[in-house]
Parts: structure tokens; C-alpha cells; sequence
């Protein structure tokens, strides 16, 4: 029996092959699938079979989850279809014959206030009605979420957001995905529902760390929520997403991103990635693309 990744071709989902392969799964038992199968070619050459899989076409779910004892439901990034496209997966899951779910929802989904959160918890609720065996990894935000923009934090020397000094326990997307493959790969999980997040800390903080492996002073820049998706939308961001982001903040503000929980820790065996590490890492990226 095989284990569907669904999401692969993304950021996450090609980490979690790559944690499954690495614990030893046979590569002949993971299904790996994308909207753009041509994304996933190089996995096809490992032996990892490869197939499309459009949550907006449910049509092509049934054959995509074929033969499936497990899968993991990497959530989707399309603000406002979320859920509709995580009820015809889980849906399709069913039809399939697909035993067990593991799904990335978000950290504190039960009362977060962020309009992120809510797509999370109605998919929660409907994973948990649908009489399937589940585990719900309730992702904290990604390192990357700051790192990937830490080029333009560099020109400006300035990290923007709207978060005052809530604190929000991040951690790599590496870590997340290696949960999810533990979980996939231990006993002892089913119907469990596991906070992750890595060591805390403040958007000054994360300034003050970034100031640090730079060498050059970067200021945490605290803005109204209205100003931050303002310029999140000039920067090119499109308006919903930039909306969306600046509202997690406010989130982040409120606590909502921030857990005093060490499943992750328990899950991975390891520590979490910390931010020093991942701006360092980072730093020496775009370094060594000059």
C-alpha cells in the first residue's frame, strides 16, 4: 500500500517525500502528486510514482488517490477556496479507500481569530465528521516566511509588519515536514492533534538576529494593519493575499501564532531550526548567488 503526498510540487509536500525517503519508505510506496506534473519529473526518475491531482477538479482526485492506504493533505494556498478544496480531497480520500489522513492546518486553529485560521478549522471539523483516521499537525509559521524576503530586509534594512511584540513560535519548513513523516511512519498517532512551532521570538527580536549575521543594522518597523497591507500590495503582492498577511500578524499580535508546546520537538527528535540558523543559512544562500 502506498502513501499520497498530495501537494508535491510545492514547498512543503517536496519535503515530506523527501523526509519519507530518507527514513527508509521505498520510493515504490509513495504517490506524489501536483497540479503541474512536470514539476515533479525528477522525483518520477527515483521511482516516486508521479500523479496530477487538481483539488478544484475533483475528477482528478479518484484516480490520483487509487490503491492509497494513507495521505498527507498539504493544505492549499488560494485564499478563500481552501476548504472547498480540502472537503473534495478528503472526499476523494473516502472513495478511495484511503485509511488514514494526516493534515497541515495551523497552529492554535481551534481559537485563532485570524481569517487564515478559519478555512483550518472548518477542514479540521470536517476531517474529524468524515469517520476517517486522522492526525492533524497544526503548523506553526515557516522560518521562510521572513527568510525569503530577507533580499529586500537587506536593501531597506528594514523588517515591516504589524505584529507589536506578539510572539510567534516558527520554525523550518524541513521541521514540519519531518513531523509529518514520523507521523506517517510511527505508531501511536491516530486522532491525535499536535501543536508545532520552534523556540519563540518577537519581530524585534528576529531584527535584532538578522542585524547580527549581517552586520549591518536592521530595524523592526511596526505598522497599522491597513498601512502594512497597503505596502505589502504596492510591492506587488496581490490584494487578497496581502490582506491575508497582514492580518496573520495582527494574529501574531494577539498570541495566535505563538505555542508553548514541544510536540515538534517530541515528533522530530531533534530541536527545531532556530531563526539565527535560518537567516544564517539564508544569508550564506544569497551570498553564494552573487
Amino acid at each position: 500500500m502506498s502513501t499520497v503526498i498530495t501537494g508535491a510540487s510545492g514547498h512543503l509536500g517536496r519535503l515530506v517525500v523527501d523526509q519519507l525517503l530518507a527514513a527508509g519508505t521505498p520510493s515504490a510506496q509513495i504517490v506524489a502528486t501536483g497540479r503541474d506534473v512536470g514539476r515533479l519529473a525528477d522525483l518520477a526518475r527515483t521511482g516516486v510514482s508521479v500523479r496530477r491531482a487538481d483539488f478544484a477538479d475533483p475528477t482528478t482526485l479518484d484516480e490520483a488517490f487509487a490503491g492509497a492506504e494513507a495521505m498527507v493533505l498539504v493544505s492549499t494556498t488560494t485564499v478563500g477556496q481552501r476548504f472547498d478544496n480540502h472537503r473534495n480531497a478528503i472526499d476523494a480520500a473516502r472513495r478511495a479507500g484511503v485509511s488514514r489522513i494526516v493534515y497541515t492546518s495551523i497552529v492554535n486553529a481551534s481559537t485563532a481569530e485570524m481569517a487564515l485560521a478559519d478555512e483550518h478549522r472548518r477542514t479540521e471539523d470536517y476531517l474529524r465528521d468524515s469517520g476517517s483516521a486522522f492526525v492533524i499537525l497544526r503548523n506553526g509559521w515557516y522560518l521562510e516566511n521572513y527568510t525569503d524576503q530577507l533580499p529586500m530586509i537587506t536593501k531597506y534594512r528594514a523588517l515591516l509588519g504589524s505584529a507589536k511584540d506578539g510572539l510567534v513560535s516558527a520554525a523550518g519548513r524541513r521541521d514540519y515536514a519531518a513531523a509529518a513523516a514520523a507521523v506517517l511512519t510511527q505508531d501511536g498517532h491516530l486522532g491525535a492533534t499536535y501543536e508545532l512551532g520552534g523556540t519563540p521570538f518577537t519581530l524585534t527580536e528576529l531584527a535584532a538576529t538578522i542585524s547580527d549575521v549581517l552586520g549591518t543594522h536592521v530595524a523592526y518597523r511596526d505598522m497599522p494593519v491597513a498601512d502594512y497591507t497597503a505596502t505589502l500590495t504596492a510591492a506587488g503582492l496581490p490584494p487578497e493575499m496581502a490582506a491575508a498577511v497582514a492580518d496573520a500578524d495582527a494574529g501574531l499580535a494577539r498570541g495566535e501564532l505563538f505555542t508553548a508546546a514541544d510536540d515538534l520537538v517530541k515528533l522530530i527528535g531533534r530541536p527545531a531550526t532556530t531563526a539565527h540558523e535560518a537567516v544564517q543559512s539564508a544569508a550564506a544562500t544569497i551570498d553564494e548567488s552573487r
